[in-house]
């Protein structure tokens, strides 16, 4: 259908709401506007559907929305009647339209004959992820965009176990959903129908409690919080998000007392009113938590994005200013130290695995080597991380999960679920810090001493915007530059690996060798280069982006630094 003919039809339909009609006919006169909210379908993807609020098929609605939800209820009923009586939980944040969206799946999965359990009240990605499991539901239902822009908002699919949507079910989901009328072919009932029929609960404080308790489970050393009392202290921000209570109950319950909140970002705001973005990757949106410090100092700072499942860490260096970990800079400080204090208390297993993506630091390689445990890499998203944890719980006898994280701020210990974290992380950096302070030493000191003896890897990421229909052209055309003409030299050091992950095959450059390598299929290359470094470029799953991502390892922090300035220099002569 043409895009003006689908407008035309969202503009006439009897089943389109006023308000959405008024939102169309305001943009009557801009064929460019038009073009971009109907020359397609917002496309369900792996983790399900993303997007920007509004009206139009390319955009998040009530109505891509309860399509994508149709489609995941015929995925359901053809896993059969069991599937079908445990049901479906839903969740959502603290975004704009998110209680709506949520709503509005829950009537369509009701309408379906299927149970529905819906949240009182804004929850954690990590929470939903946990409830499927303790519920016993056969799907899950989160709506978020975590931390994307306040105009976005997004929709993500669980399959039993808690982790997303496995590819054979989005296959099939995705596959009803191109021959569903958005309109005609969509069953929704009414809230009050829903619950009248038994097929709608409402869930909430008995969830919260379990998914906690599990969460506590997860803890290292928490007597190191008790001995410190009151002097240790955490300021907090939950980044306007789903956060504040959990990861303020969680840090309750392990005995941190003095837990400060920036009131100016403690409570739910859909616009993310005092931050650029709500991505605790971004140092500027810790400016109110910094100016606290500065007032009265804390032994940690840290904010998790809307959904909960990233968390970001700032803290004081050696010259007393503060510094911002990377996601990989935490992943190894917490690798390091679950597995000394596993050691330490006789509890590490002699099949432990720590799980990290392609393109997340090489760094944890030599300290898992020293402590006896296994590295396994897997594709950038934790996802793959969810189903290497399922997988060694059903197949795999060689491996015990102690970690799972990636360079984006997310983590995992425990598998009460099967996405990343940031409650339990919250709580194992807390433990961290206190870990260190008693040793009279700050997580910086701790990074430190953890470079000294293991070289100084350095991480960074370059990503880059390309809006609408020609920005998605131009991804394209970056990617395919990379395939047909592969770099030789990088940055000054020789090419020796390339990996074709779409292809599924390695390339050694020196001898010319081709092996086949076990991961998915994606459309990713990653480069390994001389001394331990390398590099990698792929499109976001999620946002109009592609990205790049660098590493290198040298003898001093400086020397890494000037590494890492270079691969982004050549990266921009590159493109």
């Amino acid at each position: 259908m043409d895009y003006r003919e689908n407008y035309k039809r969202w503009l006439t339909n009897d089943s389109v709401d006023e308000n959405t009609k008024s939102e169309l006919i305001s943009i009557s006169d801009d064929d460019n506007e038009i073009k971009e909210r109907f020359h397609k379908d917002l496309e369900f993807g792996t983790g399900g559907l993303r997007g920007i609020i509004g009206a139009g098929s390319n955009r998040m609605n009530i109505y891509t929305v309860r399509r994508a939800t149709q489609g995941l209820c015929e995925d359901i009923k053809k896993s059969g009647q069991k599937a079908i009586e445990s049901g479906v939980v839903i969740a959502y944040d603290s975004r704009h339209k998110s209680y709506d969206f949520a709503l509005e799946s829950a009537k369509v999965i009701a309408a379906n004959g299927i149970k529905a359990y819906l949240f009182d009240e804004l929850r954690p990605t990590p929470e939903l992820s946990f409830a499927v499991r303790h519920l016993g539901c056969a799907r899950g239902i989160v709506i978020t965009a975590s931390h994307n822009p306040k105009q976005y908002n997004g929709y993500k699919a669980y399959g039993e176990d808690g982790g997303q949507l496995p590819p054979k079910s989005t296959d099939y989901v995705i596959s009803i959903i191109n021959k569903t009328d958005i309109f005609d072919d969509v069953k929704v009932i009414s809230e009050d129908e829903a619950k009248a029929k038994g097929l709608l609960k409402i869930i909430g404080k008995e969830i919260d409690d379990a998914y906690l308790e599990n969460v506590k489970k997860q803890s290292i050393n928490s007597e190191n919080i008790k001995k410190l009392g009151d002097s240790f202290s955490v300021i907090y921000s939950p980044f306007h998000g789903t956060g504040n209570k959990p990861v303020r109950r969680i840090l309750d319950m392990i005995g941190v007392k003095n837990v400060r909140v920036v009131k100016e970002q403690e409570l739910p705001d859909p616009d993310f009113s005092t931050v650029k973005s709500p991505n605790p990757e971004e140092k500027a949106g810790f400016s109110y938590a910094i100016e606290m410090a500065k007032k009265e100092s804390a032994d940690l700072i840290f904010a998790t994005d809307p959904d909960a499942d990233r968390i970001g860490v700032i803290v004081t260096n050696s010259e007393g200013e503060f510094f911002t970990l990377t996601g990989n800079q935490v992943g190894v400080l917490l690798t390091e130290f679950i597995l000394r204090n596993k050691k330490m208390n006789g509890t590490l297993s002699d099949k432990g695995a720590i799980i990290k993506t392609i393109v997340t630091t090489s760094m944890v390689y030599p300290i898992a080597k020293d402590y006896g445990v296994n590295v396994h890499d897997v594709l950038t998203g934790f996802k793959y991380i969810g189903e290497l944890i399922k997988d060694f719980e059903e197949n795999d006898f060689y491996n015990e999960f102690l970690l799972g994280f990636e360079e984006s701020y997310g983590y995992l210990s425990g598998t009460y679920a099967r996405d990343k974290d940031a409650v339990v992380a919250a709580m194992l950096i807390a433990e961290m810090a206190a870990d260190y302070k008693l040793r009279g030493m700050t997580l910086y000191d701790g990074l430190c001493s953890l470079y000294e003896k293991y070289g100084y890897y350095l991480e960074a990421t370059k990503s880059l915007t390309f809006e609408g229909i020609e920005g998605a052209d131009k991804i394209k055309a970056i990617m395919k530059k990379f395939r047909e003409n592969p770099p030789k030299e990088f940055a000054g050091m020789k090419v020796t690996r390339v990996w074709d992950v779409k292809n599924s095959q390695i390339t050694d450059v020196i001898t010319g060798k081709v092996s086949q390598l076990n991961l998915p299929s994606s459309d990713v290359f990653r480069y390994d280069l001389e001394n331990d470094s390398w590099f990698a470029v792929r499109p976001s799953g999620t946002e109009p982006k592609i990205k790049f991502y660098f590493g290198v390892c040298e003898n001093s922090y400086a020397k890494a630094e000037s590494k890492i300035e270079d691969c982004m220099e050549e990266i921009s002569k590159i493109l």
